[in-house]
């Protein structure tokens, strides 16, 4: 008999990442050369059932940022589907109608729901989306993305707020957080579908507290994984995560638990613990 799963915690981590873990935030150069010696390893993820799964880049990604779960996914069986529309340049009201529309769309053409994978920002357009269209989703997978900012704002790095204000907002990550359909996103906690929250303890640009989430028992999850920021998308451990995570047949939804050689690296570099 299984285990009752324990209600998902946001990390009690404070204040913005440590010093070091911004500074080595290049790291993610060597998490991405790694990958290919990962995959002999990686075919031994499980196969995919073939629906659909749309991908959302993070902030100042593109399509490009996304090759790797991308090719990884089609491999295992999946209609993969990047967002379409160009770089992401800040939680853009657009954008966010634009991603419902489009999860609304591969639903209908499909006859299936859509799995959605969002690294960093592309997180909170996830997020949104599966508020907005729950009935198309059917589970949200988040890459280190800050889905529990709090009401005193962003606590990342003042580097990665100056770029958003110089880009996205001259007010900052705060002024697009307080947008009615962000708000929604906060105000409608816990999502109504299953949802798997990837953060790292060495991430240099998102902190912990805000990629975890306070949620419900046996529908929702926090999993620590390794590594970078940045490199998320090209970890080979984070990958793994997905395939295990997107492979659960529809309605069948369980926590998380290690297995495989992948499995167990990963419960050596980075130990599940309540978050």
């Amino acid at each position: 008999m299984s285990e009752t799963p324990t209600t998902p915690q946001r990390h009690p981590h404070e204040g913005p990442p440590h010093l070091m873990h911004q500074l080595f935030e290049w790291r993610a150069l060597a998490e991405a050369a790694l990958l290919p010696w990962s995959l002999p390893l990686l075919m031994n993820c499980p196969m995919g059932d073939g629906h659909p799964v749309l991908l959302l880049p993070g902030f100042m990604g593109d399509e490009g940022s996304l090759v790797g779960l991308k090719t990884f996914l089609a491999n295992r069986g999946y209609a993969v589907q990047s967002w379409g529309f160009g770089r992401n340049v800040g939680f853009r009201s657009r954008h966010a109608e634009a991603v419902e529309q489009k999860i609304r769309y591969l639903h209908h053409e499909s006859g299936r729901k859509v799995s959605l994978v969002g690294w960093s920002l592309g997180g909170v357009f996830a997020l949104y989306g599966a508020h907005q269209a729950p009935e198309c989703v059917r589970n949200v997978i988040t890459l280190g993305s800050p889905v529990s900012v709090s009401a005193e704002g962003s606590q990342s790095p003042p580097i990665v707020r100056a770029l958003y204000r110089l880009i996205a907002h001259p007010m900052g990550p705060s002024a697009h957080a307080m947008q009615p359909r962000a708000k929604k996103v906060r105000e409608r906690h816990p999502l109504p579908v299953p949802m798997s929250c990837l953060y790292s303890l060495s991430d240099g640009v998102v902190p912990p507290q805000e990629a975890t989430i306070e949620g419900s028992a046996g529908l929702h999850e926090n999993i620590r994984v390794p590594g970078s920021h940045t490199g998320l998308g090209f970890n080979a451990l984070v990958l793994a995560v997905v395939a295990d995570r997107l492979a659960q047949p529809e309605g069948q939804w369980h926590p998380y638990e290690p297995s495989g050689l992948l499995g167990t690296l990963h419960g050596w570099l980075a130990p599940q613990a309540p978050a």
